[in-house]
């Protein structure tokens, strides 16, 4: 799954938009490396995005497509 859709589906960030806008200024890694949007997410990686002088550093648990608002925060682990 990319990641702008990631951040979307588990409802990190609120819009697809946002999300894309986020990597786009580099403001979003994977494993330590740069993510653009269209960079893939897979189980296991570690995320972290820089909201201003804040960051928030999570490890992806689950991946999929569609998921209800209740079990969106299966999907990480904040570290």
């Amino acid at each position: 799954m990319r990641i702008d859709k990631f951040l979307k589906v588990s409802r990190i960030i609120k819009r697809r938009t946002l999300a894309n806008e986020a990597c786009s200024k580099e403001k979003v890694t994977i494993n330590g490396r740069t993510a653009k949007p269209g960079t893939e997410v897979n189980v296991g990686d570690i995320v972290e995005i820089r909201f201003g002088e804040n960051l928030t550093k999570f490890k992806v648990l689950k991946v999929t497509e569609h998921v209800k608002k209740e079990e969106s925060i299966e999907m990480y682990e904040l570290i």
